[in-house]
């Protein structure tokens, strides 16, 4: 093939056409439990995590909500996979060897948000969250409705277990207690119902049993079945801990912050300095985005530990 302008701009969007189908029908699952919040800049600031609005009775005049004293910045990240294209292989035709990459460049482009979700899910039990603490902890600070402090914990050390009606209470039952005890700072209830149980591949058949079977392991009656559904993320890297998640409303437990979608890119100008010194065309993804965590109460984690 004549290495000239046209012919390249045809081999690049032959590329591009093969890295957008793959993109298009690469798997992600990260939507079930991350909420995306556009970025207009290099960061956004979340203080208004710390104090958000819930209806109340009318009575006098209304009861202006303030922001609490929370500094939560997530800053964006800068993201690229690049693979470069040899003059020669363009010359002899040979353009096929590329398309594998393209696909993959695309494949992960799609996967960026699942990459960066599961990052904040296998550090969340040693990374703070908006009101200073771990995101999974013990000792989140909460006022009750006469103003005083005290703590409120989202995280747990219970195995996941369907072994038998006790254990299974002590650990996923204990979960669901504590998020739907949870209350407002007027000493109301949030609401809270979870509804999705994420674990790692080593928990898989006892994430199925818990939330699918009739019975447990030792014959007798599941009291949870149908109470949340699951799902295996094969990037969780931690064989033991296990999360409880609520979904069903607006603001998720975690954040997928985007500046800049993943997009493909290019550098095809046959005058360029690396065609000129190296024979290199270039091709790849670009992305600016970043990952932080949302309302912690949206969420229980265990360690598994015991």
């Amino acid at each position: 093939m004549l290495v000239n302008k046209a012919n390249i701009s045809a081999v690049f969007i032959t590329l591009k056409t093969i890295f957008n189908k793959a993109f298009d029908a690469a798997p992600s699952i990260w939507e079930k439990t991350t909420m995306k919040v556009p970025s207009g800049g290099s960061q956004n600031d979340y203080s208004w995590l710390g104090r958000f609005p819930k209806m109340r009775k009318w009575l006098g005049d209304k009861v202006f909500r303030k922001l609490a004293a929370h500094k939560y910045t997530i800053v964006n990240d800068d993201w690229e996979a690049t693979v470069e294209v040899d003059r020669n292989d363009i010359d002899d035709d040979n353009i096929g060897i590329y398309a594998p990459m393209a696909q993959d460049a695309g494949f992960s482009a799609k996967q960026l948000p699942d990459e960066i979700d599961a990052d904040l899910k296998n550090n969340a039990f040693v990374s703070k969250c908006f009101d200073g603490q771990y995101f999974y902890d013990t000792d989140h600070p909460v006022t009750d409705i006469n103003g005083r402090a005290s703590s409120v914990s989202n995280k747990g050390t219970a195995v996941l277990s369907a072994a038998t009606k006790t254990l299974a209470a002590a650990g996923y039952g204990a979960a669901r207690l504590a998020i739907m005890s949870y209350k407002d700072d007027e000493g109301r209830p949030l609401g809270l119902v979870p509804d999705l149980l994420e674990v790692g591949p080593a928990l898989e058949s006892t994430a199925k049993m818990l939330c699918e079977s009739d019975k447990l392991e030792d014959d007798k009656p599941n009291p949870y079945k149908g109470t949340a559904t699951y799902v295996v993320n094969p990037r969780l890297t931690s064989s033991t801990q296990w999360m409880l998640h609520v979904t069903n409303r607006p603001i998720k437990p975690f954040i997928y912050q985007e500046r800049k979608a993943p997009v493909f890119v290019s550098m095809t100008d046959i005058e360029t300095e690396t065609v000129f010194k190296r024979k290199k065309f270039l091709f790849g993804a670009e992305a600016r985005a970043a990952g932080g965590y949302g309302l912690w109460p949206l969420s229980y984690g265990s360690t598994g530990l015991g």
